[in-house]
Formats: structure tokens, C-alpha cells, sequence
């Protein structure tokens, strides 16, 4: 048996722009999810291996999500690079926060996230748009793809998942960066060439996230909540 045929039944190694983009996303992603794994709100006593494998459900999870709802075998499970790589993330997450402070880790893990919303995002869209889904079905598919590796960290954590609490428009950056890939696609540049308007649309949501967590611009909630507080004997009261 020669190197390429034992190669192969270990999986499929190329990497065209489509999974290039993609590996990108999956591996910011479980970089992102090491860090989020060891934060004080979501520290659960994990052990190594525990982290490592939140911060792969975290890299892959979106792009699984996004695949199974395209009706598509997800790439995570045939070719190897995928959990190579968002392991090697991981791991290089733990080695660079172990002496960090936290102050350092939490600007650190916001610039990572801004830096990889946009990517899960723009290859959802670009998958969904291939399988000539609905515009709306589109957004969709590009929000799930870039959310779903935090909503499955969050539910592990025992945290609200992010997507439903205020904050700096987490699910909006990828609405955004759809949308812009979408008008992208429309306007032929996607189809020519998809590492330009991949840019074009990286830009516009990665510059939005930024902008949110510095000004912070958060999804405006539908009323003011009612805080509600417990008295001695366990009944609820509002204030």
C-alpha cells in the first residue's frame, strides 16, 4: 500500500477556497472555545481533555450544523484537517492565556470572535446560495453556521446561550455579513471570484463587531425588563 491510497482511507486532505474559508472559521472558532471554556462564567473544573473537546464542538459545530441542514456529509467527518486543525488551535489557545491575565484573555477572546464571525457566516451563505435556498433561508443557514459552536459551548456550560441575551450584536454581525455576501453574489463578484467578496463581506462584519463591543452597541431589548427579586420565604417580588 502506497502513502496516497493509506492517505485515503484516512480521509480527504485537499483544501479548495470553499474549505480553505471554512477551516478558517472552524479554527478561530476552537481557538475561541478554549478560551471560553477556561472564563470564570464558564468554568465547570474541565480537565484538559475536557477543554479540548469544547473548543472542537465549538470549531466544528457550526459548519456540522450548517451541513446537515443543507442535507450535505459535514466536512468536519471526511476530511482530516478539520479536527487537526481545531485541535492545534485549542492547544495553542491554552498555551497563550495559561499566564495571561484575565483582563488580557477577555480583549484577547473579543478580538478572536470579531475576527471569526464573519468567516462561518460568509461560507454558510456561499453553501446556501450553491444549493439555491430562498434569500431568507440564506440568512438562515449563515447565522446557524456562525452561532451554533457558542450555543453548543453555552448549553455545555450550563450558560444562557448567547444568541438570546443582550449583547453586541452577535447574531446581527452575522445577519450583516449575509447579507453583504449575498448583495456580493448578486452583483456577479461572489461568482467570479469568491475570495474577493469573501474580503469584501469579512470586512463589513468584522468592522461592525469591533465597533459594536467598542461603542457598546447592544440589540435593543423589546421592554424594560422587570428585575425580579426572591424575599425570605422564596416567593418572587419585582422592584
Amino acid at each position: 500500500m502506497d502513502l496516497n491510497t493509506f492517505l485515503n482511507y484516512l480521509g480527504t486532505w485537499t483544501i479548495g477556497n470553499l474549505v480553505a474559508i471554512d477551516l478558517i472559521a472552524s479554527t478561530t472558532n476552537a481557538f475561541n472555545g478554549a478560551i471560553l471554556a477556561n472564563r470564570a462564567d464558564h468554568r465547570r473544573n474541565w480537565t484538559v481533555v475536557g477543554i479540548l473537546l469544547i473548543a472542537v464542538m465549538g470549531g466544528i459545530g457550526g459548519g456540522v450544523s450548517r451541513d446537515v441542514l443543507l442535507n450535505t456529509i459535514p466536512g468536519a467527518l471526511t476530511n482530516p484537517w478539520y479536527l487537526l486543525l481545531s485541535l492545534a488551535a485549542a492547544l495553542l489557545a491554552l498555551a497563550a492565556t495559561r499566564r495571561m491575565a484575565p483582563k488580557g484573555t477577555r480583549r484577547l477572546f473579543d478580538f478572536m470572535a470579531a475576527f471569526s464571525l464573519p468567516w462561518y457566516a460568509i461560507i454558510g451563505t456561499q453553501k446556501a446560495l450553491a444549493a439555491d435556498l430562498p434569500v431568507i433561508a440564506v440568512i438562515l443557514i449563515g447565522v446557524v453556521g456562525t452561532t451554533a459552536g457558542r450555543f453548543f459551548i453555552d448549553l455545555t456550560s450550563g450558560v444562557t446561550p448567547q444568541q438570546f441575551t443582550r449583547g453586541e450584536w452577535f447574531v446581527g454581525t452575522a445577519v450583516l455579513t449575509s447579507l453583504v455576501y449575498i448583495i456580493l453574489y448578486a452583483s456577479g463578484l461572489a461568482r467570479v471570484s469568491v475570495w474577493p467578496a469573501t474580503i469584501v463581506a469579512w470586512l463589513v462584519g468584522f468592522s461592525f463587531r469591533r465597533l459594536s463591543l467598542h461603542f457598546k452597541w447592544e440589540e435593543p431589548e423589546p421592554w424594560d425588563q422587570v428585575r425580579l427579586h426572591t424575599d425570605p420565604d422564596g416567593a418572587p417580588a419585582s422592584q
